[in-house]
């Protein structure tokens, strides 16, 4: 089996900092190439894999503003279409803009949505959905035109988050500062709780973060940590009494409520999204409606046993268990594909012509 892992170029694979879809990839990869699966990945060439690398774009958009992102992005994908024909599957994990390929190729290709954007985007999705094989990284995320084959949980690397039964006094709140995240709420969570604040995540909205955070960082009783990296994500997150999650959308899945729990940090998150299957409510955390709900809830922390926080993400959200899942949708995809005749490919195709 051959695949080809078609990753964003926002961010490096796996990300210096932010990059929750590049993280997801890498770990997928890495994952699949200790399963002696034949990877290609396609990213920035600066990535870390141990898969083959190739790569058009030598380093993400966002961290060179030399580069414009849509001709990067128009490059990387057609980069990596060009070469389909090499591949068993196309593993798709860069939205629907790949998509339009589809049907100029015999290469099968999986898209894992990682969540919509705009309901405006779906369009697209669903002008392909006979070409194209679609996976959900929640059920709550799916979307009721879209035919799916699968629900894939994200699955995380547990040994980069280190589990604590021991922890510090503050809250924490992981998250990009935009309105979504509601970091403005977990503020005042906290505070009415009389509980210090630690925030930490990219600032994705300046005024936002401008006016409703930057006014109450005082570096006391809430204090902004800046964009985490890995390591400092580990010591944040295991050592948080609690993460505070109140978004403001139905989130699709949300990748720091899992590596919080794989600390052993339980969540207190607004029910809204992808959480009822991320939070076992009162044993992992607590599933809340407001603010005031969510100020008790942290009252109610001590009742949480930290060692089920970390046996419950293991079990759910480890890279091994979305190995499991993918290797299984791939298995299915050729195996289908084996069994009904599929058109040949023209010569300039088949020679990775232009298309």
């Amino acid at each position: 089996m051959k695949i080809a892992m078609l990753s964003p170029v926002a961010w490096r694979t796996p990300p210096r900092q932010y990059g929750p879809w590049e993280q997801v990839v890498s770990n997928l990869t890495e994952g699949l190439v200790k399963r002696n699966i034949d990877v290609t990945l396609f990213a920035t060439g600066d990535s870390v894999t141990e898969a083959k690398l190739r790569s058009i774009i030598r380093k993400s958009y966002n961290e060179d503003s030399e580069q414009d992102p849509k001709v990067m992005e128009c490059l990387h994908i057609g980069f990596a279409m060009e070469q389909a024909h090499e591949f068993d599957l196309i593993h798709n994990h860069f939205d629907f803009l790949p998509l339009t390929y589809s049907r100029l190729t015999t290469t099968p290709m999986l898209t894992t949505i990682h969540g919509f954007s705009s309901p405006k985007i779906l369009h697209a999705y669903k002008q392909y959905d006979a070409f194209v094989d679609y996976v959900s990284i929640s059920n709550s995320d799916r979307s009721p035109d879209l035919p799916y084959i699968a629900t894939v949980y994200n699955g995380i690397n547990p040994a980069l988050f280190s589990f604590n039964n021991e922890p510090k006094e503050y809250l924490l709140c992981f998250n990009r500062i935009h309105p979504d995240k509601g970091v403005d709420i977990a503020i005042d969570i906290a505070r009415k709780a009389k509980r210090q604040l630690l925030i930490a995540g990219l600032i994705q909205d300046e005024k936002y973060f401008e006016e409703k955070i930057k006014p109450f960082v005082d570096n006391d009783t809430v204090i902004y940590r800046g964009n985490a990296n890995p390591e400092e994500r580990n010591e944040l997150l295991r050592n948080a009494f609690a993460v505070l999650h109140p978004i403001r959308f139905n989130e699709p899945f949300g990748l720091s409520v899992a590596e919080a729990m794989m600390c052993g940090t339980p969540v207190i998150a607004f029910n809204r999204g992808s959480m009822p299957e991320l939070i076992r409510n009162k044993e992992t955390g607590f599933l809340v409606d407001n603010s005031e709900e969510a100020v008790e809830a942290v009252n109610r922390i001590s009742l949480i046993d930290r060692n089920r926080c970390r046996s419950w993400a293991m079990e759910m959200f480890s890279a091994e268990k979305m190995v499991d899942g993918y290797i299984a949708v791939y298995e299915k995809i050729l195996s289908a594909r084996r069994k009904k005749k599929i058109p040949v490919m023209t010569a300039d195709l088949q020679k990775g012509g232009n298309i």
